[in-house]
């Protein structure tokens, strides 16, 4: 048997992970012919079809299933090669590279990283932000190492991934200085018919704020929906209507956008999870940011 081409490999690694080769084309930057020639010139070197037609898409046979065992361990291996070598040359900083969900606010997200940047070495923190489903392949690809997300990830297919809770966090409602002196008084009461943002449904906060308005029998006017909340902070601080962000992030909230607490959602939480690829976590910096989350006391 002729030499194995690892390049052949990556490329089929990646059609296996992302689940077709028009997807695993965009993640590398390269045409689908050129993915589908290089897997076909694998397939004939092992002298087995790995793919198979499924519908509009591929499915893995189980010759294709056994070559992506291995190839995750010849691609992890790479990855702490990479790592080691880098650490032998004389690399000092620890590197964590996370990718963190666009619903995800950044104030939150810098506050659950916050203890990565107290450990007693260096650490070079790189930032990703996107959609949960182009993080999870990120990290099925070793890209990243670990993924902030406000909701749990269960495992499919041949993807295994494990969420690790950072905590469970009280909710509050601000708002730009004038409507907070309007709406605090006679709290939560007051706030029926006031100007509301919200985040979009694709949030898992959004339902358990539409469950506490319900319950309390409240209608405030929505004016606004957002996916990004960095975008409803903005809006809010410029007066647009009142909006829902950590409890524990008052002080931040109203130094860096000006807005005041008009009161706290009892009852509401944002969940907030680690995601990574092992169950165990050995990152010393994921290891540091989880410790941080389990020191915290829950409001549920």
């Amino acid at each position: 048997m002729a030499p194995l081409n690892y390049r052949h490999l990556h490329y089929f690694w990646v059609v296996a992970k992302e689940g077709g080769v028009t997807r695993a084309a965009d993640k590398l930057g390269v045409a689908a012919q050129t993915i589908s020639g290089q897997v076909a010139l694998l397939e004939r070197a092992l002298g087995v079809s790995l793919l198979a037609p499924a519908g509009r898409g591929l499915t893995l046979t189980e010759a294709g299933r056994t070559v992506l065992s291995y190839a995750d361990r010849i691609f992890s291996l790479g990855e702490q090669m990479l790592e080691a070598v880098e650490s032998s040359a004389g690399e000092s900083a620890l590197r964590l590279t996370v990718g963190i969900l666009d619903a995800l606010p950044k104030l939150t997200a810098h506050r659950l990283l916050q203890p990565v940047m107290a450990l007693d070495r260096p650490v070079r923190l790189v930032c990703y932000e996107g959609e949960l489903d182009e993080l999870m392949s990120d990290l099925a690809l070793h890209r990243i190492d670990v993924v902030l997300a406000d909701r749990p990830v269960a495992s499919s297919g041949s993807l295994r991934v494990f969420s690790h809770a950072l905590g469970e966090y009280a909710v509050s409602l601000y708002a730009a200085p004038a409507l907070a002196a309007r709406y605090a008084p006679g709290f939560p009461a007051s706030i029926s018919g006031a100007p509301l943002m919200l985040p979009t449904r694709t949030n898992a906060l959004r339902g358990r704020l539409e469950q506490w308005f319900d319950t309390h029998e409240l209608r405030p006017a929505i004016v606004g929906e957002f996916e990004d909340a960095a975008l409803m902070d903005t809006f809010g601080r410029h007066g647009l209507g009142l909006f829902p962000a950590l409890t524990m992030l008052g002080p931040e909230i109203e130094a860096q956008f000006g807005a005041r607490a008009v009161g706290e959602l009892d009852g509401v939480s944002e969940q907030v999870f680690a995601i990574s690829g092992e169950r165990r976590i050995r990152h010393p910096a994921v290891e540091a940011m989880l410790a941080a989350g389990a020191a915290r006391v829950p409001v549920a």
